[in-house]
């Protein structure tokens, strides 16, 4: 008896659908974990911001941000100043060591040290901050003799910044296209002209968002300036070593736990205020990369 083609196809279709149901299904799965996970994600976010902004405002007034800390009350206005102060003092120290190992990675990437800085740089970023502040009290505080201070805070947040800045100015360098080495190079251009004239120009959007990020981190540190930079209930001197200073993070850490109303209200204020920093220069960041991959001719389709 003759097998028509139609018998001898069927069972291929047959196979062809199962597995076009089967591979529908899976997308299904995928695409609602994706979801659900993305929905748990922002709700956790929103409630977190929701809890943040409400019980803040209700706590912030102008006396928080115009006065000292006095005791349980009073205002934030040296943890404020403090925070801005050791934030940018970690950020500036970080920046010329973190720029020059992203450089030396991103152009040099043949050199025996760039695998060693490399592995260096990803276990620091591993490395608990509180364990950075133990190795802060012991040799700065103590050893050093700085005792809590500015210093010894800004030395602290510098060593937790530092692997930020050296990795986005790698992968920002690493963006430039080598079209524009090879054409620099093409003319004349030396090692130094081509990146210092060319490269960084070109990166620096993208680097500046790195020390953005870097920045925003700092504001957010509790652990390493608990042993470092101590509190303080009065405005900074300007006096690197030998005096304490005083920093947001840590009304948070001390005052939410005491029971007096004044207390919770502080830390409810300075919640508000470092969660309202880290927006900020988070969506600064994201501002001045988007803004540069627009304008950047090289991101641009071909017409």
């Amino acid at each position: 008896m003759a097998t028509t083609a139609t018998e001898i196809c069927a069972p291929d279709r047959r196979a062809r659908r199962g597995s076009l149901l089967r591979r529908r299904l899976f997308d299904l799965v995928g695409w609602g974990s994706s979801a659900l996970a993305l929905l748990l994600l922002g709700g956790a976010m929103l409630w977190i911001l929701g809890v943040v902004f409400l019980r803040g405002l209700s706590a912030l007034s102008p006396t928080i941000l115009t006065h000292v800390t006095e005791g349980y009350g009073g205002g934030l206005l040296n943890a404020i100043e403090g925070t801005a102060v050791l934030a940018l003092g970690g950020v500036l120290l970080a920046a010329v060591p973190g720029l020059a190992a992203g450089i030396y990675l991103a152009e040099f990437d043949a050199g025996r040290l760039a695998p060693f800085i490399r592995f260096l740089a990803d276990v620091l970023v591993g490395v608990p901050s509180i364990v950075i502040g133990y190795f802060g009290y012991v040799t700065l505080v103590v050893d050093l003799g700085w005792k809590f201070s500015v210093a010894a805070g800004s030395l602290a947040l510098a060593i937790i910044s530092l692997p930020y800045i050296c990795r986005t100015t790698e992968m920002a360098l690493r963006q430039v296209p080598r079209a524009l080495r090879e054409s620099a190079y093409a003319l004349g251009a030396g090692d130094a002209r081509v990146v210092l004239g060319i490269c960084l120009p070109a990166a620096l959007p993208g680097i500046l968002t790195g020390i953005l990020l870097a920045l925003a981190i700092s504001v957010g540190e509790t652990a390493p300036l608990l042993y470092t930079a101590g509190w303080s209930n009065y405005l900074w001197t300007g006096h690197l070593t030998n005096e304490p200073i005083g920093y947001l993070t840590y009304a948070i850490w001390a005052f939410i736990t005491e029971p007096f109303s004044s207390a919770h209200a502080l830390a409810y204020a300075a919640a508000l205020l470092v969660t309202l920093f880290v927006l900020i220069i988070s969506i600064l960041s994201r501002t001045i990369l988007e803004g540069w991959r627009r304008r950047s001719p090289w991101e641009r389709p071909a017409l």
